[in-house]
């Protein structure tokens, strides 16, 4: 049986991340997203809907986002769903589904241009990526 799991979300941070750590020393950062999406009912109504995600994110992914990143401001990340599941201390069983951030962007805010610390640190590109290759044109396709 196949499986696939893969979460992408482009939205607004709900409020700031909050940095812990493991007992391992792992950084672990979680935070809130909103994505909202706009439809027009059959009455011709616009309506909106907001989406609410709790995300969590690892290592230097988790430290970055901490140390850049703040309430309202947009975000896109890649990651996967994951359950987690606990018994409350009134002894009601609890779930939540989360996503676990895989890799994650930088976005600009209202359209604007990329400030030089809004890049995807997790997903740098690799050494030479792109060079020392001829740009062709749209006639110049080599098939």
């Amino acid at each position: 049986m196949a499986n696939f799991n893969k979460v992408i979300l482009l939205g607004n941070l709900t409020r700031d991340p909050q940095l812990s750590y493991l007992p391992s020393q792992t950084p672990v950062v979680d935070f809130g997203l909103a994505t909202n999406r706009r439809w027009t009912g059959q009455d011709g109504q616009q309506r909106d809907e907001t989406c609410f995600v709790d995300c969590r994110a690892f290592g230097k992914p988790a430290e970055t986002i901490n140390k850049y990143c703040k309430k309202g401001k947009p975000l896109l990340v890649e990651g996967r769903l994951s359950f987690d599941s606990w018994t409350a201390q009134d002894g009601s069983k609890r779930s939540k589904l989360r996503v676990t951030v895989e890799s994650f962007q930088f976005m600009p805010i209202g359209g604007a241009k990329p400030s030089a610390g809004d890049t995807d640190e997790s997903q740098a590109p690799a050494p030479d990526a792109g060079q020392d290759q001829p740009q062709t044109g749209g006639d110049d396709i080599p098939f």
